[in-house]
């Protein structure tokens, strides 16, 4: 038999609870349900199990936090400096030297974060997998959890692990597989009846348009004029997007917001060989053409896994959160812990 003393069992209870001095991020999650759902006629959606899936795209105010937790000096170029210089999306900027590093977010952190490759996003996912820690980029901070990257920069060879070598336990924030994001955008277990598909990911099957604001199927795309300014002229001084859930009336099934347009969303599928899926299409466009394709569920991109751009960000997925009831009871058991010192184990 062996003993812990009631301040070692609190310490293992609220492990997740990094005490780095920094406060941790709340990403926003819906639970995706209907196991067992049929593919869409495209060969995509169905998943078998249930997962969580974020509400919004990762945000300004959670990667500037995350860049602030370990990109002090940031070895795996975490930041791209287009993250402040491009009026389009500002952003975050960056101030300091090398080794001491500092990040603060331009304008509104609710918008989503671009200028990130596939190797940031999973990097982000492994900091999240991981408990948030502090630290430099390292196998316990971005280079390993729910991915093994190890120092990759380029390439594809990079699955989900099932079980995160940092914890011993499973994964639990990963980058969506095709399958996860398809199902989230686009599948709705009552429609028809018996459940079906959307074409779009705002619960329609007609293009949606582009105003701002509480309206029905709407969504930041370019549909001959850009959706912020609702001007067809291109502004380089403007910011085109928008935060998460400010289409509020245009919402998935299952609650996600922006899965189409705003900025594109890199997903864990390989394709092609070489490189990376990506969906949902983005707040960028050309004069006089409309870009509604881009978000249908029968349009699905892909491209190299280092790219960055202006529209380019990610959402991540997680495990399903325990329920209220059991982490009433879980603090309930930490409190007799503590109460009774010790227990045996």
């Amino acid at each position: 038999m062996k003993t812990m003393t009631a301040v070692a069992v609190l310490g293992l209870a609220l492990g997740i609870m990094a005490t780095t001095g920094q406060a941790l991020i709340t990403i926003d999650t819906v639970q995706i349900g209907d196991p067992g759902n049929a593919d869409d006629s495209t060969g995509y959606g169905g998943v078998s199990y249930v997962y969580n899936v974020g509400t919004y795209e990762v945000n300004l105010n959670q990667y500037t936090a995350f860049l602030n937790a370990v990109a002090a000096t940031d070895t795996y170029s975490l930041y791209n400096t287009s993250m402040g210089m491009d009026l389009n999306i500002a952003g975050i900027s960056r101030s300091g030297s090398s080794g001491s590093f500092i990040y603060s977010v331009i304008g509104s952190g609710s918008r989503p974060v671009t200028y990130v490759n596939w190797f940031d996003a999973a990097r982000f996912a492994n900091w999240m997998a991981n408990g948030q820690p502090t630290g430099a980029q390292g196998n316990s901070t971005t280079e390993n959890g729910a991915y093994s990257l190890l120092g990759a920069t380029s390439g594809v060879g990079f699955t989900k692990n099932a079980i995160n070598p940092n914890t011993g336990t499973t994964t639990t924030w990963w980058i969506p597989s095709q399958n996860e994001w398809y199902k989230a955008a686009y599948y709705d277990p009552t429609k028809g009846g018996t459940g079906g598909y959307w074409l779009y990911p705002t619960q329609s099957d007609s293009a949606p348009g582009n105003t701002v604001g509480s309206g029905a199927n709407q969504a930041n795309y370019y549909k001959n004029k850009y959706s912020v300014t609702q001007s067809a002229t291109f502004d380089p001084n403007q910011n085109y997007l928008t935060d998460g859930g400010a289409f509020s009336g245009s919402v998935s099934y299952y609650g996600t917001f922006d899965q189409g347009g705003n900025v594109w969303e890199w997903n864990d599928a390989v394709i092609l060989g070489d490189r990376r899926g990506i969906r949902g299409g983005s707040w960028d466009g050309l004069d006089g053409a409309s870009y509604e394709s881009d978000l249908r569920s029968d349009f699905g991109g892909s491209i190299d896994p280092t790219f960055e751009d202006g529209g380019f960000g990610f959402r991540v997925a997680s495990i399903p959160e325990p329920s209220t009831a059991l982490l009433v009871l879980m603090g309930g058991a930490v409190y007799w812990l503590v109460r009774r010192k010790k227990v045996t184990l």
